[in-house]
């Protein structure tokens, strides 16, 4: 095996889905971690993890949504 060949890790949310996503504190743009397993707000840093292929984008605890506010 090359080894400048790195290991494709499939994306986990389809693409039209991912594309439409936002960070629901401030509107940020989405981006995947490392590891594929979350999803880090470019915005504001929050975190969410991907639980069976769909985002759980519940604010952390002790944050509000800006838009409810």
């Amino acid at each position: 095996m090359p080894k400048n060949k790195q290991k494709n890790i499939e994306e986990p949310i389809p693409k039209d889905l991912f594309d439409i996503l936002a960070c629901p504190l401030c509107r940020g743009d989405l981006e995947y971690t490392k590891d594929k397993k979350g999803l880090i707000c470019a915005g504001c840093g929050a975190k969410y993890p991907i639980e069976e292929g769909i985002p759980v984008l519940l604010p952390p605890k002790g944050k509000s949504l800006k838009y409810y506010q």
